[in-house]
Order: C-alpha cells, then structure tokens, then sequence
C-alpha cells in the first residue's frame, strides 16, 4: 500500500500550499511506498524552469488495458441497457487520471486525491521533440499537469509528488481489546478473495459519525484485513438497529463491481425490466409486524421522499402521494410474503426489497401494508402504545420463558432483551438471506468471461440466522 493508516491521518492534516505555476508543495507524512513505485530526476517540469533544483515524484504504474468495474457490474446484473458490446468492451480500456490513481494508490483518501488535482500537483508524462544547437531533433521527456477528468492513453505514466522529509510512519496499536476482536471475527459468515460477509449485531452502526465511538466499517478496516493490504469497503448499509447480512469487498474492484451490481438491480426495478429476469442479486428480510397484511402475499410499488419534521431537527421518510411527478430516483418496490401469522396479532413477513432506498422496508411496512415492524417506534408509534401492556397479559401467561438477563457483548451490545415479552422492544428486521453472484470467480480472470459464462455463473446464497431476541420471539408465538 502506498500509506498506512496513521499516515493517511497525517495526510489529511497537513497543510497543502501551492501557486498554479510552482511545484513547491510538500507531502510529509508519505514514508512506505509500493515496491513497483519508483523515484526520478530526469524530467523537466513545466511552469518550473526557473527552479534549478531536483524533484521527486511517485511514478504510478503505466495506464494499461483494465476492466470496468461498472461495465462488468452492469454484465453480471445483466442490464445491458447502458451500452452495446462494442462500446462497453472500448469503455474498458479509458479511464480518467483521477480512477487510475485511486486504482494504483487504494489507501489515499479520496478527498485527498482531489485536491491534489484541484491544486494542480499531479504531473502526466509528456514526450516533445527539440531541436538543438546543430539542428538535429531529440526527444524530452517533460511532466505535464493532468486534470482529475483527463482522459489516459495505455502506457500514458502518473506522478505524484513526494515529500524531500520522510518521517517513519508511527506505531499505533488499535485500543479494541483480544475479547472485541475476537467479537468481531466471529461475525463471519462467509470469506473468500473478494468479499467478507457479516452478520451484523443489531445496535451497532455501519458507519462512523458524531457521536458514534465504534461502527463496522472501521472495526472491520481493523480487524478484517487479515493479509491484504486494502482495508474491506462497505458494499450496501443497514440501519443501526437492524440486523443480518452485510456485505464487504475486500478489494477495490471487488467492491465496485458489486456496488455495480447493487446499482443496476435498483435501476431495473425502478424502470420495471427485471419482472421476467431472475435477479442475480435477491434480498430477503425477516419482520415481525404488528397486525396482518390483507393479502397473503404481494408488491408494494410506493415512491419515497423525505421530509423536515420538528422544525428542522430531525426527518423522515414518507410515502409520496404525487404520483404525476413520481421520479426514477424515488421509486421504491418491495415483494412481501406472510411467512406466520399469532393469535396475539403479530404477523412474520419476508420481506424481498428490489430497490434500496432509506428505511424502505419499514415505511412500506407502517405506511403502505398498515402493519409496522415489532420496535419500529418511528414509524409504528401508534401502534406501540396500544402494546403497552400486551408483554404483561396474554404472552407472559401462555409462557413459559422469563425475560432474559442482560448478557453484554463486546462494544456494550445485548442480543438477548427486546423480545415480545420486554416492555422496550428492540427493531424486528433482519435481513436473513442474500443471494449474490460469485465476484471472486470472475476476477480470477475478467477478461476471459463472455456473457454467455456470466449467465451460468453459480451465486453464492448466504443465510443469517435471527438474534437472540428474534429467535426468542419466534419460539414464543409459535409455542
């Protein structure tokens, strides 16, 4: 890798001063570098030549035929509705200088990046001929400024600037304890070159934020590496308080082709060309809803849009009534089907989202079937407070279970209370399975993949099973 993570920090914290014809900015925090990267002196730099004195730069690898994460996320979704063949197999071999050196230098921050390119320090080599003083023309290599949306030829070589004082980069062990890491390996459900799944403990955050001490992303960026030098990337999110499978690429391509694939199933489904293909990418939830949906099974198709609330403090996702000036972008469809229906007036859904917008499933649930999620207090408040004192009633005397003891986990998580028999409900909804095409067999080799050998590709089917406080639910309404 290019940087280590302190040094990323470090990165982000320096100052970057530099004029539009000067080469005079300064990285000092890059200290390990890639073995194929390389050091040069032997390049005039434009807008410099003034200055007499020696530059130093990262040399990228040169720009060479690659694959298209999109191009190839869009085949295995099988949406060929953004190019034809011809033009998707030219796409993939341009990129821009910005993709190329995110591609070669993963660690760097992306915002990072950008602004080297916004402040002009990142070079393109150049080759212009000369003619001397006995008139004989020569060529010189000079650098030449590149924009971040400049296209590459194949063989076209990157620069980037280098520090004159390199500081060793400084140990810094992670503060999670042996018991926390060991946590956090045991969510596994699956691993191979490409991907890392999870089972996500409900309560725990995807992402970092204000307030937030721990979330998966940077637990896993920890933890999760094992002997790769790339931290894994998250592929799609769940809410905090739900629980199930999380996907992560372990790579750079492997996380944008299965964002991809994640970004076609969406577009499809919003433009309605995917009712008589079977998706490569399959979702399946578990909800335990308040009441019962009319009809045993069937599609909610309700767009989506969020709203202020509480003069500006908070918001929410609500259904949009308009439906003249309903957008792709908003649409929202969800397959739903009852898997048990209690005397006590719960229901089990599955519940098969085909687009992903924010809290889908459980406004779909509260809004459109009429049956909100079990500790969905947002959006099914209503029909909490008529639950008050069910926990106390009915289900206490037909069982036999007694509310569970807090059993903490590592990162202060408790898997155990929130069932139906607790007076504080936890959030009922855990994606349960995932169907997803196998990404690690393509990369093996990319390019040797038709399209005829991506429809027969086998999928990988991943299953996760319920929290405690699911599974407690689930034994009490069907004892």
């Amino acid at each position: 890798m290019l940087v280590g993570a302190n040094l990323l920090r470090r990165l982000l914290r320096s100052q970057l001063s530099a004029d539009d014809g000067g080469t005079g900015f300064i990285i000092t925090a890059i200290h390990h570098l890639r073995p194929q990267y390389s050091t040069t002196t032997e390049f005039s730099d434009e807008g410099n030549s003034e200055n007499k004195k020696e530059s130093k730069w990262f040399t990228l690898p040169p720009f060479a035929k690659t694959v298209s994460a999109s191009e190839l996320g869009a085949k295995l979704a099988r949406k060929n509705h953004l190019k034809s063949a011809t033009s998707a197999e030219t796409s993939a071999y341009k990129t821009t200088a910005l993709k190329w050196v995110l591609k070669c230098c993963p660690e760097l921050p992306r915002n990072l990046v950008q602004k080297l390119f916004r402040l002009r320090q990142v070079r393109r080599e150049s080759i212009a001929m000369e003619v001397t003083d006995d008139g004989c023309q020569v060529q010189k290599i000079q650098l030449k400024r590149v924009g971040a949306k400049d296209s590459l030829n194949i063989g076209d070589k990157i620069f980037l600037p280098i520090s004159v004082r390199e500081v060793p980069e400084e140990k810094h062990e992670h503060d999670c304890t042996n018991e926390e890491s060991n946590f956090i390996r045991s969510l596994e459900l699956y691993k191979d070159t490409a991907i890392i799944v999870l089972n996500k403990p409900p309560g725990m955050p995807v992402q970092g934020g204000i307030g937030i001490k721990w979330s998966l992303d940077e637990l896993a960026a920890a933890w999760l590496r094992y002997d790769y030098s790339e931290s894994p990337r998250l592929v799609h999110r769940l809410d905090r308080d739900c629980s199930g499978i999380l996907v992560m690429g372990r790579t750079q391509m492997s996380a944008a082709i299965l964002h991809s694939v994640f970004r076609e199933e969406t577009l499809g489904a919003s433009k309605h060309d995917s009712d008589n293909e079977k998706r490569v990418l399959q979702k399946r939830y578990w909800a335990l809803v308040i009441g019962s949906p009319r009809r045993p099974k069937g599609t909610i198709s309700a767009p989506l849009r969020k709203v202020v609330v509480d003069d500006g403090k908070s918001d929410r996702i609500t259904v949009f009534e308009h439906n003249n000036t309903i957008l792709s972008s908003q649409r929202a469809i969800t397959e739903y089907r009852v898997i048990k229906t209690s005397t006590h007036g719960f229901t089990w859904l599955e519940l098969s989202p085909l687009t992903g917008r924010k809290h889908q499933l459980r406004v779909h649930c509260a809004e459109v079937l009429g049956t909100p999620i079990v500790g969905d207090y947002k959006y099914g408040w209503q029909a909490h407070r008529r639950l008050q004192n069910l926990a106390e009633s009915d289900l206490r005397k037909n069982s036999n279970e007694k509310v569970a003891k807090e059993n903490m986990l590592p990162f202060g998580l408790n898997m155990d209370s929130g069932s139906i028999l607790e007076k504080q409900l936890r959030l009922h909804l855990h994606c349960r399975e995932m169907i997803l095409p196998n990404v690690s067999q393509v990369l093996q080799n990319p390019k040797s993949f038709t399209d005829d050998d991506l429809s027969k590709l086998k999928s990988l089917e991943i299953v996760a099973p319920l929290p405690s406080y699911m599974k407690k639910s689930w034994d009490i309404l069907n004892s």
